[in-house]
């Protein structure tokens, strides 16, 4: 959404810095630059358009809010959020997306469903196993 605003006003002779810190420091300069220039229609429409960006701000910290609740009730979630670098986020998602972990034989069984499995390579019945690839199923 700020993307798609930071274009609009592009067009119409107002660069904005990236990010959100960026566009937030300067989208009433921009737009009082612009009053003169377009038309009353127009300059409703960019203000719809950055007043959509602070409906989505409140929309993901609900959610959040949703994920925070959920995360505290669930034991499978905690315990996978206690793996360092694993957060709420990729916790929650996992243990949505896995369902029922016994239906996973091991760990390993686990981790190939996740697309994280050894590389091997090999020839005439010789197999050698590499290490566990990062990237995931693609």
């Amino acid at each position: 959404q700020i993307n798609g605003l930071r274009g609009l006003l592009a067009e119409y002779g107002q660069v904005m810095p990236q990010g959100r810190a960026g566009i937030t420091k300067g989208i009433v300069t921009a737009l009082a630059k612009l009053v003169d220039r377009l038309p009353a229609v127009l300059l409703d429409t960019l203000r719809e358009q950055w007043a959509r960006v602070g409906q989505l701000d409140s929309q993901v910290a609900e959610i959040e809010r949703r994920l925070r609740a959920w995360h505290k009730q669930d034991k499978a979630s905690r315990r996978i959020a206690e793996i360092p670098g694993v957060g709420l986020l990729t916790a929650t998602a996992a243990v949505a997306a896995m369902g029922d972990p016994k239906s996973f034989k091991s760990g390993r069984e686990f981790a190939a469903w996740l697309g994280l499995v050894p590389k091997h390579t090999g020839t005439g019945g010789r197999i050698r196993m590499l290490g566990i690839s990062k990237r995931g199923d693609t």
